[in-house]
C-alpha cells in the first residue's frame, strides 16, 4: 500500500505531501516527521525504487527588507519551479516521467525514483518554498510502523523550562516530538549512530528569540546544539547530554545587499545555492561550494570550502563579519563591515570554525565577488532565465570560449597528483583542478550512462579572455602530457561545461550505483601541496587492499582531498574496517605535516587526533578560551576541542 508522508515547512506553515509507494516486491516502512530533511521518511531502503507524486506545488515569495543605503538595491525574491526541476534532473539513478518539466500546468506528477533521490526531493522542495497541500489519505503513524531505532529517551525537560521555552518562541515553535528530535541529532549523510537525541528543538526567527533561549538554557544548564543544512559530516549534531536543538531554518533573510562593496548580510539558515540564485541577477555571487543543502550558519560553523577554494579561499577568507550569541546571552558583532582591519583580536576567525561551541551565530556578512562572465555561461541556460533572456547567442557564444574545461586521464592517482601540484608552480591561474580517482569514475559512469575511462582523472577549469585561457590550457596539456595524460579533451560547449561539473558535484550520490545498499563514511584530510601525491598513492594502496569499496576525490589544488567509504552500518566488521581506513589516513596526512579535517570540522569524529597534530598547548589554550566564554560548558558540549582540556 502507498504511504503518504507530509513534511511540514516551518518557513511556510505549510506542509508537503509526498505520496511514497514501494515495490510489491518488497516491504518498506516510513516514518512520518514534522521535520523537513530526508532520513525523516525513507528509513528503510528494501527497494530500489519509489513512486513519488507530488500534490499541488505552490511557489512561497518571501520579500526580503531593503537595505537603508541609498545606493543598495531593492531586495525582494522568489524561486521558480524550473530551480527545482534543474535539481530534480540532475539527481543520480532516477528516471522522471514525463521526460518534459517535472510540474506541468496539472501541477500533479509521478516519477518513480531510487530512496536517495527521493530524500534529496523532499530536501529541496521544502528548501525552495515549493510545498503542497495534504491529501485525505491518512498519515501512517509512528506507532504502527517497526521503529525500533527511534525507541528514544523520553524527555526529560521540566516542564517550568518547556513553558519559558514556548514563552520565548510561539508554542508550535518548541517541538518535542520523538522523530524529529532523532533527526535532529544525526545530519543525514553521516554515519554516526543516535544514541541519544535532544529533548527539544526551538525554531528562532530572530536574534532576540535566540538571545532569549540561550540565557533559558544557561540558566536550566542545558546544552545548545545549533542545527544548519543537516549535512554535517563529523558527528557535529551528536547530543550526548541532550538539550535544547536550535534550528536555524526560519532565519533565511537576506538583509542587506551592497553591490558596489560587494558584500551581503544573511541570516545564517539561508544556503548557500539559495543566496547564489538570489545574486545572480546582479551579476555577484559567494564563491564557496560545499555539499548541496549546507547553510552559511553551518559553512561558519565548519570552516568549510569546496572546489573553488583554489582560487577564492576558504569561509574564513570569505567571512567579514558576524553576529554571535554567547553563553550568557551577549550578542557580540565580531567586526566592521570594511574589508580589512587591524582593530583587536580577529574574533570572527576565532568563530569560524568553533563548530557551534562558543556561541550561535545569527547574522553573518560575507565577501561576493563578480561572477566571471565565461562562469555566467556555462550556466547560461539558468542565468538566462533569471535575466530574462537579455543575454544573445551571439555574446554567449563568444563567451562560452573564454571558460575553458578540460579532462585527462592518467595511468596512476600519483601521476594525476603530480600534475595538479605541477600547474599550481607553473603559476597557472586556475578556478578549479579536481581529482577523482578510477572507482569513482566508474561510479560517474554508473550514474550518468557516460563512458569516460574508468582512469584517475583530473578536471580543469580556467577564466579569462579566449586567448589566454587558450594558452593556459595549452599549458596545463603540455604538463599533462609530461606526466602520461592520455585522452585530453576540452569541453566545447557551454552544456558540456555545465555537465561536467554537475557530475563531479554529485559524486557522493553516484557512489549509490556501486553499492547501493551502503551507506557512506566520508572523511577528507590535507596536506601540504608537494606532499599531496605521495599522500594520496600511500592512501590509495591502503583503500584498495581494503574488502570496501571505495573512492577518492581531491580539491587537488590545495592539497585537500576526500574518501568515500561505502558500508553496512549495521555490521560490526564493515564498521570496524571503516573507522580503520579513516584513522589510518589521518595518520598518514599527520605525519606529511597536514590535517586531519581540511573542511569538514572537527565535530566529534576527528577529536583524537588533535593533540597529536596540534599539541597540548595549544589545545590548552583553546580550552581556557571555551571555559571563559562558556562557563557552564552548554554550546555544543564535547565537540571541537577535547574535553578534558576544557573543564
Amino acid at each position: 500500500m502507498a504511504a503518504l508522508v507530509s513534511l511540514f515547512s516551518h518557513q511556510t506553515r505549510r506542509r508537503l505531501a509526498i505520496l511514497v509507494a514501494p515495490s510489491s516486491r518488497s516491504r518498506a516502512s516510513f516514518s512520518c516527521s514534522s521535520s523537513y530533511y530526508p532520513r525523516a521518511f525513507a528509513t528503510d531502503p528494501t527497494d530500489s525504487s519509489f513512486m513519488v507524486a507530488f500534490s499541488s506545488p505552490v511557489i512561497e515569495s518571501k520579500p526580503l527588507q531593503p537595505a537603508a543605503r541609498a545606493d543598495t538595491a531593492p531586495l525582494s525574491t522568489s524561486f521558480s519551479l524550473h530551480v527545482l526541476n534543474d535539481v530534480l534532473v540532475s539527481l543520480p539513478r532516477s528516471q522522471f516521467l514525463p521526460s518534459s518539466s517535472l510540474f506541468d500546468s496539472s501541477h500533479y506528477t509521478k516519477t518513480r525514483l531510487d530512496w536517495r533521490s527521493a530524500s534529496m526531493i523532499a530536501f529541496w522542495m521544502v528548501n525552495f518554498g515549493l510545498v503542497g497541500v495534504i491529501s485525505n489519505e491518512q498519515e501512517p503513524c509512528l506507532a504502527e510502523q517497526d521503529s525500533k531505532e527511534l525507541l528514544l529517551k523520553p524527555s526529560s525537560f521540566k516542564q517550568s523550562l518547556v513553558d519559558e521555552l514556548q514563552a520565548a518562541c510561539e508554542v508550535d515553535r518548541v517541538v518535542l516530538d520523538p522523530e524529529e528530535r532523532y533527526n535532529h541529532a544525526k545530519s543525514w549523510n553521516s554515519y554516526y549512530k543516535v544514541d541519544t537525541t535532544p529533548d527539544a528543538i526551538v525554531y528562532p526567527k530572530s536574534t532576540e528569540e535566540v538571545v532569549a533561549i540561550v540565557k533559558i538554557c544557561e540558566r536550566y544548564k542545558v546544552p545548545i546544539i545549533p542545527f544548519g543544512g543537516n549535512t554535517s559530516i563529523e558527528g557535529h549534531l551528536a547530543s550526548p547530554r541532550g538539550g535544547v536543538s536550535i534550528d536555524m531554518n526560519l532565519m533565511k533573510g537576506i538583509k542587506e545587499l551592497h553591490i558596489k562593496d560587494m558584500d551581503v548580510v544573511v541570516e545564517p539558515g539561508i544556503g548557500w545555492i539559495e543566496l547564489n540564485e538570489f545574486l545572480k541577477p546582479f551579476g555577484l555571487f559567494f564563491p564557496l561550494d560545499p555539499g548541496p543543502g549546507a547553510s552559511i550558519g553551518g559553512m561558519c560553523a565548519t570552516r568549510c570550502s569546496g572546489s573553488l577554494a583554489v582560487r577564492y579561499g576558504t569561509m574564513r577568507d570569505n567571512v567579514i563579519s558576524l553576529k554571535v550569541v554567547l553563553a550568557s546571552g551577549d550578542v557580540v558583532k565580531t567586526a566592521s563591515r570594511a574589508r580589512k582591519s587591524a582593530a583587536g583580536y580577529d574574533l570572527t576567525r576565532l568563530i569560524i570554525g568553533s563548530g557551534g561551541t562558543l556561541g550561535v551565530i545569527t547574522e553573518v556578512t560575507l565577501r561576493l565577488q563578480k561572477i566571471p562572465e565565461a562562469s555566467v555561461v556555462s550556466l547560461c541556460g539558468k542565468a538566462s532565465r533569471f535575466l530574462g533572456g537579455i543575454m544573445v547567442k551571439q555574446a554567449s557564444d563568444f563567451l562560452c570560449r573564454n571558460l575553458k574545461v578540460a579532462m585527462c586521464n592518467f595511468p596512476s592517482v600519483k601521476d594525476a597528483a603530480d600534475v595538479a601540484i605541477a600547474t599550481m608552480h607553473s603559476g597557472i591561474q586556475v578556478s578549479r583542478v579536481e581529482l577523482l580517482d578510477e572507482v569513482q569514475i566508474k561510479a560517474i559512469n554508473l550514474a550518468n550512462g557516460k563512458h569516460y575511462p574508468e582512469q584517475p582523472t583530473l578536471m580543469f577549469e580556467l577564466i579569462g579572455t579566449e586567448a589566454y585561457s587558450l594558452e593556459q590550457a595549452l599549458q596545463v596539456k603540455k604538463i599533462a602530457e609530461e606526466h602520461h595524460a592520455s585522452d585530453f579533451v576540452f569541453a566545447d560547449t557551454a552544456k558540456e561545461k555545465e555537465d561536467l561539473w554537475k557530475m563531479r558535484k554529485e559524486a557522493l550520490w553516484a557512489c549509490t550505483t556501486l553499492r547501493p545498499e551502503a551507506e557512506f563514511m566520508v572523511t577528507d584530510v590535507c596536506v601540504p601541496l608537494s606532499r599531496l601525491a605521495e599522500c594520496i598513492y600511500t592512501s590509495k594502496v591502503l583503500l584498495d587492499a581494503s574488502p570496501l569499496i571505495c573512492t577518492i576525490v581531491s580539491h587537488a589544488g590545495d592539497g585537500n582531498f576526500h574518501t568515500i567509504i561505502l558500508l553496512d552500518p549495521q555490521s560490526e566488521e564493515e564498521l570496524k574496517e571503516a573507522h580503520r581506513l579513516a584513522d589510518e589516513m589521518v595518520k598518514i596526512a599527520l605525519a606529511m605535516e597536514g590535517t586531519c579535517t581540511g573542511e569538514h570540522g572537527v565535530g566529534v569524529g576527528k577529536l583524537k587526533f588533535l593533540e597529536e597534530e596540534l599539541g597540548q598547548e595549544a589545545l590548552m589554550t583553546m580550552g581556557k578560551i571555551k571555559r571563559t566564554l562558556d562557563p557552564n560548558n552548554i554550546m555544543n558540549p564535547g565537540k571541537t576541542v577535547p574535553p578534558e582540556f576544557c573543564y
